[in-house]
């Protein structure tokens, strides 16, 4: 079998069960029952139980999407958190390294968990949520990442501006107000974004489903860590109205500075960041179009009526940045 080759294109469609129970033989694990793909897009992600009937997953990178040394950099800073007795699931050792390789393809070995899914409008569950987040970037703050990147307008706005302009099954009809508006949607957030914030190591992908609750929190999946403002481990927790956020807002805050000092100036980055978010996963469906999961993961990307949706999402976007900034209600 020939390794992986460096091509846009790329799908995991090498990656055949014999290919798996080969990688995984070469660490010196051999599957005895199961290897059941578990939900992921970006990489792919398998159950299964080995002969001495241990649970294990084990997770196969996307080829050309971090680099080594960004994997590990994960890798270490999991270890760092789980050290720390902070609930996370960390990548575990073989060979005396978290981090494998086998025909082109790149893994690692994770310990298998279980759990209820987080409840995101349960406040108990929220504020213990809040205080795991304060205990992960006081670890964050000890240096920030070297070799992942930092949240900025490149990655997250310019680079999929293009990638969506560009690409060729969005409809006609709505290409020209999606041009217009998302150079809107962009102008608006140079505005309102700012720099003077000090980068630390990230979950950066903190949402309802990369936490899992057993008798607490546990926090799964840091494929996505880089450096950022601490808010953006924070936003996207919140949900419901205006005030309802603003209440949960104000209990995150009080629960996360137990462990870590919060920037209030960093309020003014929610919604920004909602807009960054917005504009990066459009553009993250399109770059992965064909790889075979995603058509069917995402079929209505090709509809007229979602763009049209879409465009009058990121008009109401532009509103709530122009918006004067949720405000915690202890400094009201």
């Amino acid at each position: 079998m020939k390794p992986v080759m460096d091509n846009a294109a790329f799908s995991f469609h090498a990656l055949s069960p014999e290919l798996i129970f080969d990688s995984l033989a070469s660490i010196g694990i051999r599957i005895d029952s199961g290897l059941t793909a578990l939900n992921s897009y970006e990489n792919r992600v398998y159950q299964f139980h080995d002969e001495d009937r241990t649970r294990y997953v084990a997770k196969f990178y996307r080829p050309h999407r971090w680099s080594s040394e960004q994997i590990v950099e994960e890798h270490q800073f999991t270890k760092q958190l789980a050290d720390a007795e902070i609930p996370v699931v960390a990548p575990l050792i073989f060979n005396n390294t978290t981090l494998h390789e086998h025909l082109g393809y790149r893994f690692a070995l994770f310990p298998s968990v279980g759990g209820r899914q987080y409840e995101v409008d349960n406040l108990e569950q929220m504020e213990s949520v809040a205080m795991l987040l304060g205990r992960i970037h006081q670890i964050g703050t000890r240096q920030p990442f070297l070799h992942r990147p930092t949240i900025g307008l490149e990655e997250y706005l310019y680079h999929p501006q293009e990638r969506i302009l560009s690409c060729h099954f969005i409809p006609r009809k709505v290409q020209s107000d999606l041009k217009t508006i998302l150079a809107q949607l962009i102008t608006t957030v140079e505005q309102y974004w700012h720099n003077d914030w000090q980068p630390i190591r990230l979950h950066a992908d903190c949402h309802a489903g990369n936490i899992l609750w057993r008798d607490g929190a546990m926090f799964v999946d840091f494929d996505d860590a880089r450096n950022g403002p601490a808010i953006q481990d924070l936003w996207m927790l919140l949900y419901g109205n205006q005030q309802e956020q603003r209440l949960q807002l104000d209990m995150l805050i009080e629960m996360y500075q137990e462990f870590c000092d919060f920037d209030k100036e960093q309020l003014r980055l929610i919604e920004p960041l909602r807009a960054m978010r917005m504009v990066h996963h459009l553009a993250w469906i399109i770059a992965r179009w064909q790889d075979p999961a995603f058509p069917i993961a995402f079929p209505w990307i090709t509809d007229e009526d979602f763009w049209r949706q879409q465009l009058l999402e990121f008009n109401k976007q532009i509103e709530a940045i122009k918006a004067p900034s949720i405000k915690l209600m202890s400094i009201m």
